[in-house]
Order: structure tokens, then C-alpha cells, then sequence
């Protein structure tokens, strides 16, 4: 059999030493592993490789040495910092006791390409050329047990391999390994004594630290002896891939669960519930304590009105609390039908749809209407629920900048398309600021697109007697698509969808997060009819939140900070995920209930306070809120 050694080494001009990779092929796999390893140099995470080296040397069958690879196991830690205590505890198991200065000449390790061939015993590098260190060459697996992506680095498959050439190196007790890559922060430890440890964490993602230590323990006499072995030797390793991964995986099925929510942890981005003991008014009371709350969407404090909750028994009473099935089979009730025609009245169009949330709403919607070979253009900061119904729908997705109609028009004339659509949050629920809706919708007629707006947090909030963002910029014309919620203004739950009769009709037959699941209760659905017949017969809630915005916005200009909203929501930037939390933990002490919103909400380094006022606060309670809001972010 003809079989050659496949070398590549990769390098940019900028970062030095980008990739390395070997295998050892027959002729027939020369060409397509040699296409493989150059496009891994050129689509490189720290960028593309400006210098490729290839070393193609013919092998012969007799020279290679059949090595059973070491066997796994996988410490999970929190961080890095625990990662390290690992090592140590496993530097003792060889009989090491200096752990913490093998270590520290990790740090040592990142420049060079080779590794450090370190006597245990004088605590001397033994490599004849320390800038270029050791390098444990002429290796492969046996892939006959498993299915590779020959484009995509396997870090735990050439890492088992190297580990287990390493060990059997004469005079080689151990090694340890960080790898370089700044996407991987994953390490081990190797010894024949032990095998192969992988631990999860040692290093912080993003460092391009990293370094490899060969464990020497032997008279100098055997250097040249260690170093033929590492640098000469031909050696595959059967990996026996797919029973090691099962048994792996045996041991602990939940690992990578453990192990990213340790990560949300070490990162300041772990959730936790808040319990609530009372309805969600402008005072709440949690763990005993009353809390002014300044961080729920019940902008007008319904979801404990008397008529609310009176009406809601009532219809409770009449027609019980499930509604037995979905839509379309038994789950459509008189309050279905009563509700519906309601959010149309009060949305001025001449249909609507109710969904189980505004999530399901958005999803059904979007990936409904549009396919693949469609084109939606999106928001940057639309919430997750657009997203979502983009990614399901497969049309193609056209992410434009923020609320930057400029960028919009740029982005549809590059993208034409027969079908399209536009979509945008009415208000944008992370940053209060309210879509350029004339312009939006400008560009819709002009170029034949779809639009659609998403009213979750500005129905009760905007426009006269809180009818939206129509009624906000008094146009006459309506976007094709009205979605909004009753779970926010409205104080209920559940989504809705507005527009003509054929869109309507068209969502009842296709959109499948309408059509296979159970409808609301009707007690939720006679909450929100009630809560809708409030607000259309009288205003009075929406102008006490509408002067209640207007003033806030007062209280944070006299107290220099500069975050302005027209809508009920006020993100203050504090930018990291830490001080975010440490502000909000503050205005608790106070008494002050103001979330703190972090990654994945919002991008990374743009945490902040959002404040989401609501009708019944007072001025005074607004105005110590800012106070103290300065107090502890400052100027922002």
C-alpha cells in the first residue's frame, strides 16, 4: 500500500503561527485530505493563513507502530481557576510536587510551535532549540471507526492522538496541553498512569494563551533517545472513536449542561426567578418587602382591576377555565370570536387572530407567509420572537441597522426579491425608542414588500387612548401586519394578529403555532375583552402613563443622565454585565424593583437598568427612582 505523511503548517504575518495538522493517507485520499487542511488554514478563527506550508513524505507500512489510544476521562469545573487545581492534583498522582512552577512555564509555551521537554527532577528544558521546542510529529488515527469533517479541526481527536504518542515515548511520564486556540478552553493532562483527562476549563474563552509540556524523567543520556521517538517515529492510533464517545457520554450524559451553566455563572449571566407575592401593580411585595416595581409590562396596571377580575370570574362561571382544544376543533368559544372582533375594532382593521403569546404569534406569522427563496428584512434589534419566525420560515434573512431607513433602502436594493417582507418591533422592547413606521412603510409601497409591525409594547401605550403606533404618527394607511400582545398594557397573556380578512383567513389555515395547539382559556380571553373595553371607553390610564413618560424623562435630564424615551420603557446603559447587576442590586436595597438586562438579551457590554413605568406610579416615586439611579451609575 502506498501511504504518505501529510504535513501542513500555517502563519500569518500578523499572529505568527495560525494551524498546524497531519495525516498519514493512502494515494487515493492524498488529493482530498490535502484540500481539506489548506482550506482549514485559510478559514482560520484567527484569521486567514498568508504563508501554507505542505510536507508530503511517502511512508512505509513496516515503519508505522500501532498504538492503542490512552483511555478518556472528563473532570467537568466551573472555571479555569478550578481547571488549574486539576492539574495540580494530578501532577501529584506522577510524584510532582512542583506543580505550581510547571505550570507557570506554561506561560512560556504560547510563541513557540513545538512543546517543552521539561526534566521533573532539575526542573531543566531539554530541548536543543527552546524557541522552536519539540514537536511530536508522523502521527494519525485509524479511521476506520469513524466518519471525519475533513475541514473542521477535531481538537479532542488530534489531541488523544499526540497525548498518546507522548506516553509512550520513552522517559515521557506525562504531559500537559492548553491549547492556543482563543474558541477553546478546553485542556488535558496525559499519562500512561492515568490516561487521557480532559479538563473543560483552563483558560478564559477568548485568551490566545496556550502551551504543551513534555514530562521528562531520566538522565540527560536519553534525550536524543525521547526526542527520535517524538519526532521520528510513525505511529497510528486506534481510537476505538465511537465506543470511547459512549462510554464518555455514559459517565455523565448531562456534562455539557453542568458545564454551560457553570459558564453563565462564571460570567455574571445566570437567571434566577424572582417570587412575587401579590398582583402586579405599581407595589409589589417580595421576600416581605414592598418594592415600588419599575421593571413589569403591565403599563397600565389592569391585570388587578376590579372590573377585570369581576368580569373574568363571571365568564369563568359561564363557560369554565380550559377551552378543551384548539381552534379548529373545539377549542373556539363565543369569547373567542367576541375578543377578536374587539382587538379589530380597536385596531381599526377588519380581522384579527388570537395566538396563545405574542412569541407564537410572531413564529406563526412569519413562517407562514414567507418560504425559501423569500426575503425578510429585519430590525437588528427585533426581539427574539421575529427571529425565530425568520430562522423557521428558511427565506432569506436580511439583517438592516437599527431603526436606519437609509440602510434599509441599500439593503432591499441589493436583495430583490417576488416575495418579501418587512419587520420591525413598533417599539423595541430593549431600548424604548419607537420604529420610523411613514419611512417603513414609504419603502413597502414603493418597493412592493409586506410590512409588519410588531405592537406588543406599544398597544396601551402609544397614540390616542393607547390604539398603537399608527395612531402615535397619525397615519392613516396601516402596515399589511399588525401583531401585538394582551399580556403587556392589557394585563392579561396571550398575542394577537390584525389586518384584512385574507390575511386572517390565511393564518387560520397555515399557521401552525395557531392551529396545533389548545386555545385560551376563556377566562383569559374575558380578562382581556374587559381590559380592552376599559381602555376604548375611557382614556384615563393611558394619559396618566403618557404623563408619567414625559415626566420621567424630566427627572433623568435634571439628574444629568441621558436616556429619553417616548414609549413606557427607559434603558439606561451601564455596559457591563457586572455593574448592571451591582446598580440593580442597589435601587433593591431601596426598595426599587429595576431589572438588570444582560447577554443574551441584549449585545455583550451593552447591560443595562430598563425601567418600564406604568400608570399608577407616583411623581415622587419617579423622581427618587432617577435619584437614585444617579446615584449609583452616574452619568450614562
Amino acid at each position: 500500500m502506498n501511504l504518505f505523511s501529510l504535513k501542513m503548517r500555517a502563519s500569518n504575518s500578523n499572529t505568527g503561527h495560525l494551524s498546524g495538522a497531519e495525516k498519514i493517507v493512502n494515494k487515493h485520499e492524498l488529493h482530498t485530505y490535502t484540500n481539506a487542511l489548506l482550506h482549514r488554514a485559510l478559514h482560520h478563527s484567527k484569521g486567514a493563513a498568508d504563508e501554507i506550508t505542505m510536507k508530503v513524505e511517502p511512508v512505509q507500512l513496516s515503519d508505522i507502530q500501532l498504538l492503542e489510544a490512552l483511555p478518556v476521562k472528563t473532570v467537568e469545573v466551573a472555571n479555569h481557576y478550578e481547571g488549574i487545581e486539576e492539574v495540580k492534583k494530578l501532577l501529584l498522582q506522577l510524584g510532582l510536587q512542583q506543580a505550581e512552577e510547571i505550570i507557570e512555564m506554561l506561560s512560556s509555551c504560547s510563541s513557540m510551535r513545538g512543546a517543552i521537554l521539561l526534566d521533573v527532577d532539575t526542573m531543566k528544558r531539554l530541548e536543543p532549540d527552546q524557541e522552536r521546542g519539540i514537536r511530536a510529529t508522523y502521527m494519525d488515527a485509524n479511521r476506520s471507526h469513524f466518519q471525519e469533517d475533513l475541514t473542521k479541526k477535531n481538537h479532542f481527536q488530534e489531541a488523544l492522538v499526540l497525548a498518546t504518542k507522548v506516553a509512550h515515548a520513552p522517559n515521557v511520564i506525562g504531559e500537559i496541553c492548553i491549547s492556543d486556540d482563543p474558541d477553546y478552553v478546553t485542556g488535558y493532562v496525559a499519562s500512561k498512569e492515568f490516561g487521557y483527562v480532559r479538563i473543560t476549563k483552563l483558560k478564559q474563552k477568548g485568551s490566545h494563551l496556550g502551551g504543551r509540556i513534555f514530562l521528562y524523567r531520566h538522565s540527560e543520556s536519553g534525550v536524543n533517545e525521547t526526542i527520535a521517538y517524538l519526532e521520528k517515529q510513525k505511529i497510528v492510533v486506534d481510537l476505538g472513536l465511537s465506543k470511547r464517545l459512549n462510554e464518555a457520554k455514559q459517565q455523565d450524559k448531562w456534562r455539557k449542561i453542568k458545564s454551560d451553566l457553570a459558564s453563565l455563572q462564571e460570567n455574571h449571566l445566570y437567571r434566577s426567578f424572582n417570587e412575587i407575592q401579590t398582583a402586579q401593580e405599581a407595589h409589589v411585595k417580595m421576600h416581605d418587602r414592598e418594592y415600588v416595581m419599575l421593571a413589569s409590562n403591565s403599563y397600565l396596571n389592569l391585570c388587578n382591576h376590579p372590573g377585570v377580575k369581576s368580569y373574568a370570574l363571571q365568564m369563568g362561571e359561564a363557560y369554565g377555565i380550559g377551552s378543551g382544544g384548539s381552534r379548529l376543533t373545539t377549542g373556539t368559544t363565543t369569547l373567542h370570536r367576541l375578543l377578536e372582533e374587539m382587538i379589530a375594532e380597536f385596531k381599526e382593521t377588519e380581522a384579527a387572530l388570537v395566538f396563545n403569546t405574542g412569541y407564537m404569534a410572531n413564529v406563526g406569522v412569519i413562517s407562514s407567509l414567507l418560504s425559501e427563496g423569500d426575503v425578510i428584512f429585519s430590525d437588528e434589534l427585533n426581539h427574539a420572537s421575529i427571529i425565530d419566525g425568520c430562522r423557521l420560515s428558511k427565506a432569506k434573512t436580511v439583517v438592516y441597522k437599527h431603526n436606519d431607513m437609509n440602510d434599509l433602502e441599500e439593503k432591499i436594493l441589493a436583495h430583490s426579491c417576488e416575495n418579501g417582507l418587512i419587520v420591525s418591533d413598533a417599539v423595541f422592547s430593549m431600548d424604548g425608542d419607537v420604529v420610523n413606521l411613514p419611512e417603513l412603510m414609504r419603502l413597502a409601497n414603493q418597493y412592493g414588500l409586506f410590512s409588519m409591525i410588531d405592537e406588543a409594547h406599544s398597544t396601551g401605550v402609544l397614540g390616542e387612548r393607547g390604539r398603537g403606533v399608527c395612531k402615535h404618527f397619525q397615519l392613516t394607511q396601516k402596515p399589511d401586519i399588525i401583531m401585538g400582545t394582551l399580556s403587556k398594557a392589557l394585563g392579561g397573556e396571550g398575542g394577537f394578529v390584525c389586518g384584512d380578512k385574507l390575511l386572517i383567513e390565511y393564518l387560520k389555515n397555515k399557521a401552525r403555532s395557531f392551529i396545533f395547539s389548545t386555545s385560551l382559556s376563556p377566562v383569559t380571553s374575558a380578562s382581556a375583552i374587559e381590559a380592552l373595553r376599559l381602555i376604548m371607553n375611557d382614556d384615563t390610564q393611558v394619559t396618566k402613563l403618557q404623563e408619567n413618560i414625559a415626566y420621567f424623562n424630566e427627572c433623568l435630564q435634571a439628574h444629568g443622565i441621558s436616556a429619553r424615551s417616548n414609549s413606557a420603557i427607559f434603558p439606561i446603559i451601564v455596559g457591563s454585565e457586572q455593574a448592571a447587576l451591582d446598580a440593580s442590586a442597589k435601587l433593591f436595597d431601596h426598595g426599587y424593583f429595576i431589572s438588570a438586562i444582560r447577554y443574551p438579551t441584549v449585545a455583550k457590554g451593552s447591560a443595562r437598568l430598563r425601567v418600564s413605568l406604568m400608570a399608577d406610579h407616583s411623581k415622587k416615586e419617579l423622581s427618587e427612582a432617577a435619584k437614585l439611579i444617579k446615584k449609583y451609575i452616574g452619568n450614562v
